[in-house]
């Protein structure tokens, strides 16, 4: 018998409301059901993030593997087709899959070796950004969320978000993240994004430094995947530093990956929170503020 940590219900219920409650309400059969299909069997207390459910086990040989479960969505559904592409190549590598339910047989890496617990941040950007520029350098693979599709759908809303911010100097803001976008959506990108490569989605292996896990991929352009890293262990005075050195290393155009990395704002910032009803992040706001006048 599983323990499904009460924090996983309580975020489900938070974000999926009753498909959350129907699928939290389901992971013991489901659990139970995979692991008599691979043959598997429990290995240690089961992890969670957000959304997925994470059970280390092992296999029948006595090689150490991890049980992904989680919700299958259009962010969730893509990551199979991620892990096949890239292969082990600079990110977990995927051993089995379920189509139906998303779920997912992934080889076990060092949870205790996580890229959050690296003390010299500067070391940590570059770390992300040298997994970045690897994992971009795949062209995407048919099937995925397309960036462009996503600017034009966000841009379509920015009017509607814009007559919601009550402060003049924040609705100037987010209307220069809008014409940002504007001049680089004609150009979308074709590589394969991680989406959400932060110091906590990379994790240590015997088989390499450092890997890549849980993205929700997209196709695009590689500027779009700066934000992360610019916002987790926010530090106004490093931004600048930040954003250049992860240019650099991805041999980036600036101007086209500023253009992109406000759009970040626009999309996964501004407009969730106002849909939510939350206030926008000042910390958030900041950091485009000081890339807006940046000229690199």
């Amino acid at each position: 018998m599983i323990d499904i940590p009460r924090e996983l219900a309580a975020s489900q219920e938070k974000f999926n409301g009753e498909a959350g409650r129907a699928f939290i309400a389901g992971l013991p059969d489901l659990v139970a059901g995979f692991l008599d299909r691979w043959a598997l069997k429990p290995d240690g207390p089961p992890m969670h993030g957000v959304s997925a459910l994470v059970i280390p086990v092992l296999r029948a040989d006595g090689t150490p593997a991890a049980l992904k479960l989680q919700i299958l969505d259009e962010e969730s559904g893509g990551e199979p087709v991620a892990l096949r592409a890239w292969d082990g190549d600079g990110a977990v590598r995927l051993l089995d899959h379920d189509e139906p339910t998303g779920t997912m047989l992934l080889e076990r890496l060092d949870e205790t070796r996580i890229l959050s617990r690296e003390p010299d941040t500067h070391r940590a950007v570059v770390t992300l950004a040298e997994l970045l520029s690897h994992l971009t350098s795949f062209p995407a693979p048919p099937g995925l969320r397309r960036l462009g599709d996503i600017a034009l759908a966000m841009l379509d809303r920015t009017p509607w978000a814009l007559a919601r911010i009550s402060d003049p100097e924040a609705r100037r803001l987010v209307a220069d993240c809008a014409a940002a976008v504007r001049e680089v959506a004609d150009e979308p990108g074709d590589r394969l994004l991680h989406w959400d490569l932060h110091d906590e989605n990379v994790l240590a292996s015997g088989r390499a430094p450092w890997l890549a896990i849980d993205p929700k991929p997209l196709a695009g352009d590689p500027g779009f995947e700066l934000w992360p890293a610019l916002d987790n262990r926010y530090d106004p005075d490093d931004i600048l530093w930040r954003f250049d050195a992860m240019t650099d290393i991805l041999a980036l155009d600036r101007p086209r990956a500023r253009a992109w990395t406000l759009g970040r704002l626009l999309l996964q910032n501004t407009l969730w929170d106002i849909e939510d009803g939350r206030p926008l992040d000042d910390d958030q706001l900041d950091i485009a503020r000081r890339l807006r006048g940046h000229s690199g």
